[in-house]
């Protein structure tokens, strides 16, 4: 079954909204957030945006010196705790903490994540964009889980790419033990799962009235293409010979204060309450791919299938139970 409100609404905004035109008249003052990534690309504009906005915001983070770095002098109540989302102890210990330590968690927002890394193993010799972008976030959801559910209107934010158009899961080798990797395929392998993830959570919280939402943001130069030869960005168009973003890429990218909109409208907008699951992009629900895909754009039927994504957090919670 296809997620029932995979369908364009009348949003107000779009793919070259700002923070503040998708935020205006909207108090997160007593709001209590969790960013991942939050001290960098998006990550770091999505935290600007929510403390702006009065939203008390924790910052979870790998490297936390960096994390500091990155984050001083910004307005608002911001803090910064250490958890590595490729260490299921240190996400484990994070939420138990963070748990313990708040009443209510009303926003969830996970941004970190990968990009086309060279082949990698965390944990139980996971692999590492499936381990990093989808695992670690399951188990930080999963460990938080009942503090969302006593949340009045909690939401939780997944956010997805249209990379999921490379891969659907590999459902009897998600860890690429046979030999075959591809770090694309990879990466949309895990964006794939983020998609299906919000669909499984949103599931469960919705006897408690909470909601999950996976989200494209659109495509952005960030620390994401570390990973990226110049060459190959050159390849893919996004650079052109001389190393400079492109013509093409400077028209289709957005910058990173745009970049973070689609996650902000996904976290706080009014038109997606009763919508739970539902994968978005530029400010709106993605419409349902047809029979001719268009690469950058819409909602592959895979990403939103809800029997995957039970099937998909079956197979997590099998794999969590190793680490």
């Amino acid at each position: 079954m296809i997620a029932d409100h995979q369908k364009p609404v009348d949003s107000p905004f779009g793919r070259h909204s700002e923070p503040h035109e998708v935020l205006a008249g909207i108090d997160l003052k007593g709001r209590v957030v969790i960013v991942t990534g939050g001290y960098s690309g998006i990550g770091l504009e999505t935290v600007r945006a929510l403390a702006a906005a009065g939203a008390s915001v924790t910052v979870p983070a790998r490297d936390t010196e960096k994390a500091n770095a990155a984050l001083a002098g910004m307005p608002g109540d911001i803090r910064i705790a250490l958890m590595d989302l490729a260490d299921i102890a240190s996400v484990r210990r994070f939420a138990l903490g963070f748990a313990s330590d708040n009443t209510a968690l009303d926003l969830l927002i996970n941004n970190a994540g990968v990009m086309a890394c060279p082949e990698s193993r965390v944990g139980p010799r996971w692999e590492l964009q499936f381990g990093t972008n989808h695992m670690g976030h399951f188990a930080l959801a999963t460990t938080l889980l009942p503090l969302l559910q006593r949340t009045e209107g909690a939401r939780v934010v997944a956010l997805s790419s249209t990379g999921h158009k490379l891969s659907d899961i590999r459902w009897d080798d998600p860890n690429w033990t046979d030999g075959s990797y591809d770090k694309w395929k990879a990466y949309g392998q895990s964006k794939t799962a983020n998609s299906l993830f919000a669909l499984g959570l949103n599931a469960r919280l919705k006897d408690s009235g909470g909601q999950a939402f996976a989200v494209h943001p659109g495509g952005i130069f960030t620390p994401l293409q570390r990973h990226l030869p110049t060459e190959e960005m050159i390849a893919l168009g996004w650079l052109n010979e001389k190393g400079e973003i492109s013509d093409g890429a400077r028209a289709m990218f957005k910058t990173p204060t745009q970049g973070c909109t689609t996650t902000l409208w996904a976290a706080t907008s009014p038109l997606l309450e009763g919508r739970g699951g539902v994968y978005c992009e530029d400010c709106n629900i993605a419409a349902l791919s047809g029979e001719t895909p268009v690469r950058y754009r819409d909602v592959e039927p895979h990403a939103v299938e809800q029997d995957s994504a039970e099937r998909l957090w079956d197979l997590s919670q099998r794999l969590l139970a190793e680490a």
